[in-house]
């Protein structure tokens, strides 16, 4: 089947399911789309099971054919990261940079250690081993927090700019931290490649610094146009080419593109607003990139809910993901109290329930999955991707659905924590 026949699917299968959803469910469109995908999963696989198995095996064999994590990660997460950091106001996170830069790095290390300790012993008691250097990367991949879950969930959750900034802000940079780690990891357990701290170093050093001062370059230079054109056509044009062309160069340069795609966005997004822009050209470029924000969730959360007919369906395997997510809730739950606390005796203000909050909306997404389907096969990465999406699965439900919930009864004032 032809990439233009498997995206016409998903588009037309996205936009029933968003109907249904609005008409019946009435939940946040992507949580909603997700719920009637995995509920449209299931039957399928049930109906297999029965006898009448024609439409499953139909629809497993055009998921088959979906590329997830090339999707994702080469794909949509540029344009996804790049819409939400264009509405993130640079001052209020500049502000809270203390409490964002170690939440992002770390927080992340931490509960990647926290998190691969307990995989080991929690895949033991199951009867699986798995050695431990494929638990660290497990713990790599699921410690990030998705920025693209997060900021879709925070739109309706009603949170304060303060609180907003510091889980959306997390999100954004965690995310290269994380997978310049989880890619130093995989040359080790995939490629047996030794433990090289220098490496390591270089290696972050190159991606997520390269990464966001070839951001910052590339921001500027089409910061520049945008102040020489007043079309919003062409306009909206040079952002869909800084964040496509971005993107791709700076994988080729072998840096960060998402840590470059989240500063061009930043610099989009404030400096050419106030210093580039027509009220006009904000209204159709905010109204353009909201839009494909939209799309692209809505597709990403279906092909998430989707995902479900190409995994095993070991009752062994999803209950060790159920006890997994606990125990990554509590890792996180760790991981964000020991940055948090640090910068209280520094003075920095925290509300009393911010650790609650931070740990509650840290919710993993589709960058988890596409990163343990990047694994190559074997035993490990069966386990390691069917757990990872049990932990998805429930982070976007459970705590997707509740976190709006959590910060109304705390109600956090604002604070420059």
């Amino acid at each position: 089947m032809s990439l233009l026949s498997i995206t016409s699917i998903l588009i037309t299968v996205s936009a029933l399911f968003a109907f249904v959803n609005y008409r019946t469910l009435k939940l946040p469109n992507t949580i909603g789309i997700m719920v009637i995908s995995l509920l449209f999963s299931l039957a399928l696989v049930l109906m297999g099971n029965a006898g009448f198995g024609d439409a499953e095996r139909i629809a497993s064999n055009i998921v088959g054919q979906i590329e997830f994590d090339e999707a994702l990660l080469n794909g949509m997460l540029g344009f996804l990261l790049f819409a939400g950091a264009m509405h993130i106001n640079i001052d209020h996170l500049l502000a809270r940079k203390w409490t964002i830069g170690l939440l992002a790095s770390v927080g992340v290390i931490t509960s990647m250690f926290l998190v691969a300790a307990c995989a080991y012993y929690l895949f033991q008691l199951f009867g699986f081993y798995v050695p431990f250097i494929y638990c660290l990367l497990f713990g790599s991949l699921i410690s990030p927090t998705d920025p693209i879950a997060v900021m879709g969930i925070l739109k309706t959750a009603g949170a304060s700019k303060s609180l907003e900034i510091k889980i959306a802000g997390e999100s954004l940079f965690n995310d290269g931290v994380a997978i310049v780690v989880f890619l130093a990891i995989f040359g080790m357990a995939v490629n047996g490649e030794a433990f090289d701290p220098q490496r390591i170093g270089l290696l972050f050093v190159q991606e997520a610094f390269g990464g966001a001062v070839f951001g910052f370059i590339c921001g500027w230079v089409v910061l520049q146009m945008l102040k020489r054109v007043d079309n919003y056509h062409v306009e909206i044009l040079l952002t869909l080419a800084l964040v496509s062309g971005g993107a791709t160069a700076a994988a080729g340069l072998h840096l960060s593109a998402p840590i470059a795609v989240v500063v061009a966005g930043l610099m989009i997004g404030n400096h050419g607003r106030r210093d580039a822009m027509s009220n006009t050209t904000v209204q159709h470029l905010d109204s353009f990139w909201e839009l494909i924000d939209e799309i692209l969730n809505a597709v990403l959360f279906l092909i998430i809910g989707l995902e479900v007919m190409v995994l095993s369906l070991d009752l062994k395997l999803w209950t060790a993901g159920v006890v997994m997510a606990v125990l990554v809730l509590i890792c996180r739950l760790i991981s964000v109290g020991i940055p948090v606390n640090l910068l209280r005796k520094l003075n920095r203000e925290f509300h009393p329930h911010a650790v609650k909050i931070l740990t509650w909306g840290g919710l993993r997404g589709g960058i988890s999955v596409a990163l343990a389907l990047s694994i190559p096969p074997g035993p490990e990465r069966d386990l390691i991707v069917a757990v990872t999406y049990v932990i998805v699965v429930l982070s976007i439900l459970v705590q997707g659905l509740s976190i709006g919930k959590l910060i109304k009864a705390t109600a956090e004032p604002e604070t420059d924590g």
